[in-house]
């Protein structure tokens, strides 16, 4: 029976924290330093007690901000507990400005195929940094600039945008992120329309009641205030038509701003149908993840590497290596060797853009046995990518020659492209 060896007793699920191995006496202590602020300050990893202390500190401390916040703003609080909040607001925020520096300093690990300047650009320009920068700047900007306090004091909102960091805990939160992404080409069409209907109104009510109503719809902003309130159906009732004509044009507006503002939400709540459909059919484990198997050579770029240094596209995983009688559970830092047999595992295909993937076997009646590729006549939304023959892989060109036996795989640009009497096994 084969031996199995797991490198690590507590595996990390985190993409960016794969192949982190603290323990790894062939890298410096400095950067085994970095990685364990890295893991400690990365939302979710609770191997070890600080790493969870860490998240618990963070939460508490932004939640704390927060509530000091809100309660700033009633008269009668501030008057009595006004310099309790001040001095609890002055911690809060040298703890985001400490957080901030020590990302700055674990960016290389968050980014490891940059720099470390670049890898701190990166983060200082990304989202997470960004908010991470708000979080703290704005409170230290009226020292140096008091006649902006009103202003700076606005971009400290930017702190709560820091609660999405919960999102490591709780997928669920993660779906409405999905959902955009997945359905944005569709949102950006249907804004698209919707700009362009608010446009086109504003400009027919401007050109219709300006002469009547010259103060009212004195521009063509006034007619897009209008649209907007019209199309949106937000109603404000502060700027509308009193000719006959405009107030038809106001009538098919609104009907028309009924059905412009279904588009999207019916985008979106399809959207979320799709991903708790999916999410389910991934518990219920009906979502498959495709694994091949190859064997290193001793030519092959990947012999003698480590994992981590393979670059890897996302998604994909190096699932398991077997050597000699041994199965290794692979980590990070564990190097492939020539001989090696990896099995790489990626996700099924989804989305909007499917690949479709066919494999024929060619046998003796098949209309393909004998045949040259190039004198084929297949659809031209379907390629042939790879063919098998006696365990060996062969890349298809134009005077390839099937055999009977062989094995074609086909990529299809459209489902059910390759005919059924062709006897196709979808991958």
């Amino acid at each position: 029976m084969s031996n199995i060896t797991n490198n690590e007793d507590n595996p990390v699920h985190d993409p960016a924290l794969a192949g982190l191995d603290d323990n790894d006496i062939t890298i410096p202590s400095s950067e085994r330093f970095r990685r364990k602020i890295f893991k400690m300050v990365s939302v979710g990893v609770v191997d070890v007690f600080i790493n969870q202390f860490y998240d618990v500190l963070s939460t508490g401390m932004l939640i704390i901000n927060l509530a000091i916040t809100v309660l700033n703003t009633y008269n009668s609080i501030r008057v009595k507990y006004g310099h309790i909040f001040d001095e609890i607001e002055l911690i809060t925020v040298l703890f985001f400005t400490i957080d901030y520096v020590l990302r700055l300093y674990t960016a290389k690990c968050l980014y490891p195929n940059k720099s470390h300047p670049r890898a701190v650009l990166k983060y200082i320009f990304s989202f997470t940094g960004i908010v991470d920068f708000l979080s703290f700047f704005p409170y230290f900007m009226p020292t140096f600039f008091p006649a902006g306090a009103a202003v700076f004091k606005m971009f400290r909102v930017a702190r709560i945008l820091r609660l999405f960091r919960i999102n490591a805990y709780y997928d669920s939160l993660n779906v409405i992120t999905e959902v955009l992404l997945r359905k944005k080409q569709q949102l950006m069409s249907s804004i698209f329309i919707i700009l362009v209907m608010m446009l086109a109104s504003s400009l027919c009510m401007y050109s219709i009641e300006n002469p009547v109503q010259p103060d009212v719809f004195s521009n063509a902003f006034s007619g897009i205030w209008w649209s907007v309130s019209t199309l949106l159906t937000v109603g404000y009732g502060d700027i509308y038509p009193v000719t006959t004509a405009g107030k038809a044009m106001g009538i098919i507006i609104a009907f028309l701003g009924v059905g412009i503002v279904a588009i999207p939400t019916g985008i979106i709540s399809a959207g979320f149908v799709e991903q708790y459909s999916r999410l389910q059919s991934i518990g219920n484990g009906e979502e498959d993840v495709h694994f091949i198997k190859i064997q290193l050579r001793k030519n092959d770029r990947w012999a003698g590497k480590r994992i981590m240094d393979l670059g890897l596209p996302h998604g994909m995983i190096v699932a398991v290596i077997q050597r000699d009688d041994e199965t290794i559970i692979p980590r990070g830092n564990v190097r492939l060797n020539a001989d090696d047999f990896v099995v790489i595992g990626a996700d099924s295909i989804k989305g909007d853009k499917q690949v479709y993937l066919k494999e024929i076997t060619i046998r003796q009646n098949h209309r393909w046995n004998g045949q040259m590729l190039k004198d084929l006549d297949i659809s031209r939304q379907t390629f042939i990518v790879m063919v098998k023959r006696d365990g060996k892989t062969i890349i298809p060109k134009g005077d390839l020659i099937f055999h009977e036996n062989d094995v074609v795989i086909l990529y299809s640009k459209v489902k059910d492209k390759i005919s059924d009497d062709e006897k196709t096994e979808e991958i």
